[in-house]
């Protein structure tokens, strides 16, 4: 759960204020802390001599804060659990690394590379072996090459493709550049491309849809969501002072590029599985999508003529 700067919200859609919410805001902070402390030095160690334990420690560092900060995770679909998976999801809050990390034991998430450099945050995902990427067009292919490396380790790599974060009312476009590793073949002939197997995508869909059983609506989902030119701080507070947070998680049909033909298509249909996810659950009905289509075939050359 988060919260952000109030602004103009009417009287009745404030989140709810004085000592409880104060309490409450400490008591999760301190649990926070406290966790951090105790696992941060295990898993340093874990990392510096290269255990197993080391992937699956920050799952289960999230699993204990989505408890600590009371957030409900609602699982709709299945995730794939063969390895060298790329997750593509929306992305509209610091609280979806807590979710989908809690949710997807072992995953490691791609981040910008500014992120590598925030306080205390900036570490602890250092810590989960994240992906730190630059997002300028001139680098494309390096972090292509990047998430490729990480998948033929068999790694889950976590995607969020919008290249920033929203309110959590919409999903913003997917940029195709970001999907670039799944035109990579895993195996195959690395002159030709060809030959091997294609990257599994998985589209996902996370909607914060509920606070204390009630639907949040309009107003107070962006409360939830950190974007734009929040301040960390004042925002993280804000939102351990909340109550009960729902949070659904939509796993849709895994596909490749081998069922596209292009990265763009594929972006395509990603953005529309998780935009249809996110409505569907904001909205109580289901929203469906249009299968893939099977690339289109090259035409026909004609017949030569008979003498």
């Amino acid at each position: 759960m988060r919260v952000g700067p109030q602004g103009d919200l009417p009287q009745d859609d404030r989140p709810p204020t004085g000592l409880s919410a104060r309490t409450s805001a400490a008591l999760r902070l301190a649990l926070f802390a406290s966790a951090v402390l105790m696992l941060l030095p295990v898993q340093q160690v874990l990392v510096w001599i290269g255990s197993p334990a080391s992937r699956w420690l920050p799952s289960f560092f999230h699993r204990m804060m989505t408890r600590v900060f009371g957030i409900r995770v609602e699982i709709r679909g299945v995730p794939v659990e063969e390895q060298s998976v790329l997750f593509v999801s929306n992305h509209s809050t610091y609280l979806d690394i807590t979710v989908l990390g809690g949710v997807l034991t072992g995953c490691v998430f791609v981040a910008k590379t500014e992120v590598r450099s925030y306080p205390l945050f900036g570490y602890l995902a250092r810590l989960q072996r994240t992906i730190f990427v630059d997002r300028r067009v001139r680098t494309t292919a390096k972090q292509r090459d990047s998430l490729v490396e990480r998948l033929s380790r068999g790694e889950r790599v976590v995607l969020f493709p919008e290249g920033t974060s929203s309110d959590g009312n919409r999903v913003l476009p997917f940029k195709s550049s970001l999907l670039g590793a799944a035109e990579i073949r895993l195996g195959a002939d690395p002159a030709t491309n060809s030959g091997g197997r294609a990257i599994a995508v998985q589209p996902v869909s996370v909607t914060y849809t509920q606070l204390d059983g009630m639907p949040m609506g309009r107003t107070l989902r962006p409360m939830f969501a950190w974007y734009g030119d929040m301040d960390l701080a004042p925002h993280l507070w804000e939102m351990a002072g909340l109550g009960v947070a729902t949070v659904v998680v939509e796993f849709h049909a895994p596909v490749s590029i081998d069922a596209f033909g292009s990265r763009k298509a594929l972006t395509d249909h990603c953005w529309r599985a998780v935009a249809s996810g996110v409505a569907s659950a904001l909205s109580g009905r289901e929203q469906r999508i249009a299968p893939p289509l099977a690339p289109a075939a090259p035409a026909a050359l004609p017949a030569p003529a008979l003498p």
